[in-house]
């Protein structure tokens, strides 16, 4: 593997970082890291953890593995830490329950796949891939009780997720302390300048920093990203079924997108795609519909193509946009009077879909007003003149097509 190097304007490199940043500690001394690599050619070394604790991959590490695709074409060097140790201890960052621990059988078991999984994200050429085992197998008893020395008992229990436990009467276990100061080895042990993490390791990360610092290495710079929600509001985990997986087919990552809250897409759009912040606000001013179908293009093209993304869409719409609607659909053109925009219950009416405007009102409130398969409750919602054709249903039996 040929060393990177970094290249482009400090800008540039800045934009990669903070796109999406929630936190971002110390960005002062992130830009002075950038400054340095980009005037001496050596890249920063740029970590990010994944264990091993279920055999599958999803759009939510998407999220930081996109990230780290971005700085890895600016030349950064990326450091993948496979976490086949600290899987065994169980990351309690945001667990309400004791996690069973798990063994090294059931944690290369789950290892089977993890780097193809990556590497539909990540050039794994490029790629430094560490096993934390290689250090702490090797560390032994003495210098693990050694490693817990470097934290007191105070200093643990001021996490959030461990204080409300302890008020919940939840219990913590011994080794669950364990796991901050593991991962913040790691840290020390790669010499790392930046770490990635979602918002629920904010802790974890700072326990790299102090680490460091007592090594007298610099300590890291730490930035987190928002933990995205999966298809039903919560955090996207396999264990929920409320994810798409990386090694999804096309079809069922498209089908998953469009099953997206609205309430969503805005943190989808900034975090799993590149388009620019600009165009993902005018996107959703306009129907959740079509930003929905184009954040659905950009992820499934991401990762299967163009071409298996435009099928994808084309399966949707015939198998689920499209389902049971009757050969004969009236059209109905945008009124000359209209203006640009009507709000829903008026264009309802407008269109003969519903006798009155009290109707429409009331069919949409009730879930039963579709615009192009999805439904829409907001009877005031405006409704833009189309640029393309518009599948409008009230209830089963009330169909039109809204034409330009």
């Amino acid at each position: 593997m040929s060393a990177p190097v970094p290249h482009g304007d400090l800008e540039t490199h800045l934009a990669a970082f903070q796109r999406g940043c929630v936190d971002l500690i110390e960005e002062k001394q992130l830009r002075k890291l950038l400054e340095r690599s980009l005037s001496s050619g050596k890249p920063l070394r740029i970590k990010f953890g994944m264990d091993p604790s279920s055999a599958d991959l999803h759009l939510g590490h998407a999220v930081q593995l996109r990230r780290l695709r971005d700085l890895q074409d600016l030349g950064h060097q990326i450091v993948l830490i496979v976490g086949d140790a600290t899987a065994m201890v169980g990351d309690p960052s945001g667990k309400s329950k004791l996690r069973p621990v798990l063994t090294r059988a059931q944690v290369d078991a789950n290892l089977a796949t993890y780097v193809e999984q990556a590497a539909r994200v990540l050039d794994m050429e490029r790629t430094e891939v560490r096993r934390n085992s290689e250090w702490f197998d090797s560390m032994g008893f003495e210098g693990m009780l050694q490693l817990t020395t470097r934290m007191t008992v105070a200093q643990m229990i001021e996490r959030d997720t461990f204080q409300t436990r302890m008020e919940a009467g939840e219990p913590i276990g011994i080794n669950e302390f364990l796991y901050p100061l593991m991962q913040g080895w790691d840290s020390v042990q790669i010499a790392c300048d930046v770490e990635l993490g979602g918002t629920d390791q904010l802790f974890n990360l700072l326990v790299g920093r102090r680490l460091q610092e007592q090594m007298e290495q610099m300590p890291q710079v730490v930035f987190t990203g928002p933990l995205i929600n999966g298809l039903d509001g919560r955090k996207m985990s396999k264990s929920y079924g409320n994810a798409i997986g990386l090694l999804d087919d096309a079809k069922t990552m498209t089908f998953g997108v469009m099953r997206l809250d609205d309430d969503a897409m805005e943190t989808w759009f900034v975090q799993l795609t590149r388009i620019a912040t600009s165009e993902i606000a005018d996107l959703l001013k306009g129907h959740p519909r079509e930003a929905k179908a184009r954040l659905a293009a950009e992820i499934t093209t991401f990762f299967h193509g163009a071409d298996a993304a435009v099928e994808a869409a084309a399966a949707f719409n015939s198998e689920v946009r499209d389902k049971q609607l009757p050969d004969d659909i009236a059209e109905c053109g945008w009124g000359a009077g209209w203006g640009e925009s009507l709000p829903l219950a008026n264009l309802l009416k407008e269109m003969g879909l519903a006798s009155t405007t009290s109707d429409a009102r009331r069919a949409a409130k009730q879930g039963g007003v579709k615009l192009d398969g999805v439904a829409e409750t907001d009877p005031t919602a405006a409704i833009a003149r189309p640029d393309a054709p518009i599948l409008i249903q009230v209830g089963k039996k009330r169909i039109a097509r809204l034409v330009p």
